[in-house]
Parts: C-alpha cells; sequence; structure tokens
C-alpha cells in the first residue's frame, strides 16, 4: 500500500502524538450538501450505492469542500441483507422498508450467506474508484453495521422507536435469532475481508440500535458478535467500534482489540475516558444538533471538547451521524475548529 500523505487520523488510530486530533463526520457524504441533493434528485437511493461512479463521487464531495482528515465510502448498512437474499427498498417519507420480514426459523431458510464478490462487487468497485480520487491524499474508511442492528431491520421490517419486534423475536426465538446473527456475522467479516483487500485503510462497525438492549442482552445478542468481527479482522486493519448509547459497555469494549470506540454525545468525555481505562483511542461526540447553533458558538465548543478529550488517542467526530438540514457554513465551522486548534 502506498503512503497516505495526510495519516493524521491512522495515527491517532495507532495512539501516536499528534499536533491536533483528527477530524471527519459520520454521514459526512450526504444529505445536508447541495451537491449530493443534485444527484439524489437524479437516481435514487440504491441507485446511487450499486453504481461506483455515483458513490465514489458523493464519497469525494465532503473532503473537496471541507477537507477532512479521513473519507467515509458512500454506502449503506443494509446492503448486507440485500446480499442475504432479503429484500430491501428505501421508501420516500419512511427510510428502510423491508417488504418480507424474518419472523420465523421458516423465514431463516431463504437466507444465505452469500459470495461477496458475486454479490456485492459494486462496492469494491466504488472502493476502486473512490481510491484513485483521494490519490493517497487521505485515508479511506469502510463500514458496515452490527450483527445486531441489521438484525433489527431484518425483523421489524422498518425503522423503529423502540425496535420491540426485533426483541420479541430474540427472546422468543432465541436460537433462531443466535443462527440469523451468526449468518450477518459471517457475511459481514467476509465483506470487510474483502474491503481491506480493496485498500479502506480502517473499518468501521456502527451498532445504531445497540442502546435498545439492556447491558446483559447486550452482551449476548450484540457484543459477542461485534467482538467475532474485531476478532477476525484487527490484524488485517484498523476497527472503530461505535455503540450508540452504549456507554455501559465502553469497559468491555475497550478489551476488545478494537483500535477505537465511538462515543455518542449522552457520555461526558471524562467518563467515557474513565470508562475505557483511558488508553484507547476514542472518537466522537458533538451532539449532531448542535451545528444548528451559530458558527462562532460552535467553534468555542468543539475546542472545549478537544480539551476534555485531549488531543491524543482522540478523533473528533459527531456523536450520530450529520443531520440533513444543518447549513453548510456550520458543518465548515465544525471542521475549521479542529483544523485551526492549537494547545
Amino acid at each position: 500500500m502506498s503512503k497516505i500523505k495526510n495519516d493524521l487520523f491512522l495515527k491517532a488510530l495507532r495512539g501516536e502524538t499528534v499536533d491536533r486530533p483528527p477530524v471527519w463526520m459520520m454521514r459526512q457524504a450526504g444529505r445536508y450538501l447541495p451537491e449530493f441533493m443534485e444527484i439524489k434528485e437524479k437516481y435514487d437511493f440504491f441507485t446511487r450505492c450499486q453504481t461506483p461512479e455515483l458513490a465514489s463521487e458523493i464519497t469525494v464531495q465532503p473532503i473537496r469542500r471541507f477537507g477532512m482528515d479521513a473519507a467515509i465510502l458512500f454506502s449503506d448498512i443494509l446492503v448486507i441483507p440485500q446480499a442475504m437474499n432479503i429484500e430491501v427498498e428505501m421508501k420516500p417519507n419512511v427510510g428502510p422498508w423491508l417488504p418480507n420480514p424474518i419472523r420465523t426459523k421458516k423465514d431463516l431458510e431463504r437466507v444465505i450467506i452469500p459470495n461477496i464478490q458475486d454479490s456485492l462487487g459494486y462496492v469494491m468497485d466504488a472502493i476502486d474508484m473512490t481510491k484513485e480520487k483521494l490519490n493517497d491524499e487521505i485515508p479511506l474508511i469502510g463500514f458496515a453495521g452490527s450483527p445486531w442492528t441489521i438484525l433489527c431491520y431484518c425483523v421489524q421490517g422498518q425503522g423503529s422507536k423502540n425496535f420491540d419486534k426485533a426483541k420479541e423475536f430474540c427472546f422468543t426465538q432465541p436460537l433462531v435469532a443466535h443462527q440469523l446473527l451468526q449468518r450477518i456475522t459471517t457475511t459481514t467479516i467476509a465483506y470487510l475481508k474483502e474491503k481491506v483487500k480493496h485498500g479502506v485503510n480502517a473499518v468501521q462497525i456502527f451498532d445504531s440500535w445497540g442502546g435498545m438492549l439492556s447491558p446483559t442482552d447486550y452482551q449476548e445478542f450484540s457484543w459477542q458478535y461485534i467482538q467475532q468481527i474485531i476478532n477476525a479482522l484487527k490484524k488485517e486493519t484498523h476497527v472503530i467500534a461505535f455503540g450508540k448509547g452504549c456507554w455501559f459497555a465502553l469497559n468491555t469494549m475497550a478489551q476488545s482489540g478494537a483500535s477505537a470506540l465511538g462515543v455518542d454525545w449522552t457520555c461526558s468525555a471524562r467518563n467515557a475516558r474513565y470508562l475505557t481505562g483511558g488508553n484507547i483511542t476514542l472518537q466522537g461526540n458533538f451532539d449532531p444538533s448542535r451545528l444548528f447553533s451559530p458558527p462562532s458558538e460552535i467553534k468555542t465548543m468543539v475546542n472545549q471538547m478537544i480539551k476534555e478529550f485531549g488531543k491524543d488517542r482522540y478523533i473528533v467526530n459527531l456523536g450520530h451521524g450529520i443531520l440533513p438540514n444543518i447549513p453548510v457554513e456550520n458543518a465548515k465551522a465544525f471542521v475549521d475548529a479542529v483544523k485551526e486548534y492549537q494547545e
């Protein structure tokens, strides 16, 4: 692999001393950018994901505009169930829609462990094209949803405030649930390994719905599968684990072999450092809604956040994805505050 010119993000993942922390934003390639909206008007969601030219263009749009220290490939966590023979649509004003959810042992029979190159080759092509566009200026992050988060959609059939049907499925049919989780895990490992082969410099696991589970259930239905993924990938690349609402698991996560842990805005920097033992890289945790504040205030708050986390072993990010209606100049203020940071 050729050397990345701006390797601040990789230095932070390795725990090295830096002049300032690196910055990127979850969902940075997306719906708050006017140039993204232009593409969105022409092509539907999964067309954008499945067309390498479009996915790579969308990936680099925010980099051109703001110059973040890392790019994250434009894609979606639900390409995994699609590849596993579970139909997923993106419905306007509804979001993800799975017309045939998995709710019984019989439903599980149609769920396959796919050949990654056959079913998700378009993602690898998008990585190849993006790497070419980035020209080794900055690292590229690949990602996947956690097995539990994927299960939530596969069973619920759509987004939800509490994923009650997914939880009922796990608690009434635990054996079937664990079989589904294992299939998702096996597929995800193969998928991420293929991404690494194509040149991504780190991978992030998004456990968006981990916080729906109690600490005990989290270990059983989510964390043990994330741990499998980390074990399979940690020798090949940097793994970032991000569990939204999962502060209660930070101590366990810190011993997992992950290079970094994402933290959401409900957990203070001090608590996150304390719970993780103070010697693993942390990423986060600006409240995405705080990007509605005036740019000058955003800059003050970002500086405060860096002081609280400390500049080393730290990656500046939001505590969840950027919201669609954030003003572009506010996103810029967030990134600029980090790039201008001096101790």
